[in-house]
């Protein structure tokens, strides 16, 4: 746990996390002036769909188009989470229309909303009570691969066991 919160790790490919270059992480959004001036560079296409985000263990929202991996948009640091995040435009600001932790890399658990909260509110932007769309992962115990569980049916889809019903994607933690 950071200060913040749970804070995760990397849990993806090796080979992702590798290919992460020193200063190729995400634009850095802490304020309202900050996403205005990175969304007015966002191409029509871009604004059509969602967005990479984490959320780093300085508790800062970091933005990156949608095809990049979590570990780079996170310069291949933990995060207090990830996922991916949609924006419209109402009156004169900004708010987030949608929002997810869908990572597989990182693999958040949705309790991790609340840093997110945290980060949107410190950015100045408008945001929805919790994530628009919930992703639960789980790490079976048995053969260690990482499940997405749908519809509360807490079985691993590899081998048949029983997931746990608390988060434990991190094998450190």
């Amino acid at each position: 746990m950071s200060a913040r919160g749970r804070s995760y790790r990397y849990v993806g490919p090796v080979e992702l996390k590798t290919a992460v270059r020193p200063g190729s992480g995400g634009c850095r959004i802490s304020s309202a002036t900050e996403f205005g001036g990175w969304i007015a560079e966002r191409s029509a296409a871009e604004l059509a769909e969602p967005f990479t985000f984490v959320v780093g263990t300085d508790g800062v929202l970091r933005l990156a188009p949608r095809r990049s991996e979590h570990v780079a948009c996170a310069g291949g640091a933990m995060v207090l989470s990830a996922g991916e995040i949609g924006f419209v435009r109402e009156a004169d600001w900004w708010a987030v229309s949608e929002v997810s932790n869908q990572s597989t890399g990182y693999c958040p658990d949705v309790t991790s909303w609340s840093e997110v909260a945290r980060a949107l509110d410190d950015a100045g932007l408008g945001r929805p009570s919790g994530f628009t769309h919930e992703v639960v992962f789980r790490r079976c115990p048995g053969c260690q691969e990482h499940n997405i569980v749908r519809e509360d049916d807490f079985i691993c889809v590899f081998c048949g066991r029983d997931l746990p019903e608390t988060w434990n994607v991190d094998p450190a933690v």
